[in-house]
């Protein structure tokens, strides 16, 4: 199935950057921008052209049957988000249970213009003590995938301005809610 759907974006005109993940067996991956739900599309056959199963977070009330066992095929991680200051150590806790791991956030947390991006994920990557790997869906030049391999530095802003930094070279289906370079 893998092989045919990354056949079929190649026919769309898509490429997959080949920066692939190698040596890291957990991470957390930011991916932006994210203006469409396309990006999830294009984003899980990207993830199984590299053979990497990334997960994503969903709240929990979602996971009945049968979409339950379809939003855990296809990488979702029940969360209670009832509970906000407790979806920090669910995925710390998460991470940690498995060998290999890589959870997939977009922090700008909607597919419109946010400048302020939430937290979650860098304190996650933090407390579970893994790398954040840079993401990105490119639209205007039809490429998505890797970019590069980040380690916090304990700094959150200025982490989080580099990183948009990264991701403000890319443009989104709707470039108007992507990610603008930090002033």
């Amino acid at each position: 199935m893998g092989k045919f759907l990354f056949w079929l974006l190649k026919r769309f005109g898509w490429k997959i950057d080949e920066h692939t993940p190698t040596n890291v067996k957990k991470a957390i991956v930011v991916m932006g921008p994210h203006t469409s739900n396309w990006d999830f599309v294009i984003g899980k056959i990207a993830f199984m052209h590299y053979k990497v199963n990334g997960k994503f977070l969903i709240k929990k009330e979602l996971f009945f049957p049968p979409f339950g066992w379809l939003l855990k095929y296809m990488g979702g991680i029940p969360v209670d988000r009832k509970n906000k200051s407790n979806i920090t150590e669910q995925v710390v806790d998460y991470i940690k249970k498995h060998e290999e791991c890589f959870v997939v956030f977009t922090p700008e947390g909607t597919r419109s213009y946010q400048p302020h991006w939430k937290k979650g994920f860098y304190f996650i990557a933090e407390r579970a003590k893994v790398p954040i790997y840079i993401a990105y869906i490119d639209y205007k030049r039809k490429i998505g995938g890797f970019h590069s391999l980040f380690q916090p530095t304990g700094n959150v802003d200025e982490d989080i301005k580099y990183i948009k930094t990264v991701l403000s070279e890319f443009s989104g289906k709707v470039p108007e809610n992507g990610i603008r370079k930090p002033e």
